[in-house]
């Protein structure tokens, strides 16, 4: 059985294993582990930002999934933005993300400023495109652009 709960702060150091995994698997590349564990602290512990998820097997965290806060002046409400998406290897293709979101939908579609939930992914990732749209999503007409910023203290 899949149980999803709320991440925890003793889940940090899994989702910061788990957030290496996805980049080194979607991106070919390596993050700074001390940068990705102090990132997924704040967020556990600061809920204005959002928050994980986890799906837990026999007691085992397998998976994971984010959510993010948007405010959609044109609908009055929030768009939530799902990231952060990583199962482990071995129990992929089990449904563990179909419980993860519908966990997540399921919040969204009872809390009234939630208009909807968004997400991007990596443009060639034809798997999770396939499993997006199974769930009910559709592409839209936008492209996300990026100017990132360096910063000098990322702890």
């Amino acid at each position: 059985m899949i149980e999803i709960r709320q991440a925890l702060s003793t889940d940090v150091d899994t989702i910061t294993q788990f957030n290496v995994a996805l980049c080194r698997e979607t991106e070919g590349r390596e993050l700074d582990p001390v940068t990705v564990t102090n990132g997924v602290s704040r967020f556990v512990s600061e809920s204005k930002r959002g928050r994980y998820f986890v799906a837990v097997i026999d007691g085992q965290v397998v998976g994971q999934a984010a959510h993010t806060f948007e405010w959609s002046d044109w609908r009055n409400g929030e768009l939530w933005w799902i990231q952060s998406v990583y199962l482990h290897p071995d129990f992929r293709s089990q449904g563990v993300f179909r419980t993860l979101f519908t966990h997540i939908k399921d919040l969204g579609e009872a809390d009234l400023d939630c208009c909807g939930i968004r997400l991007y992914m990596e443009r060639e990732n034809e798997t999770a495109r396939e499993s997006y749209r199974r769930l009910g999503f559709s592409e839209t007409c936008y492209v996300v652009f990026e100017r990132l910023f360096s910063r000098r203290d990322n702890t």
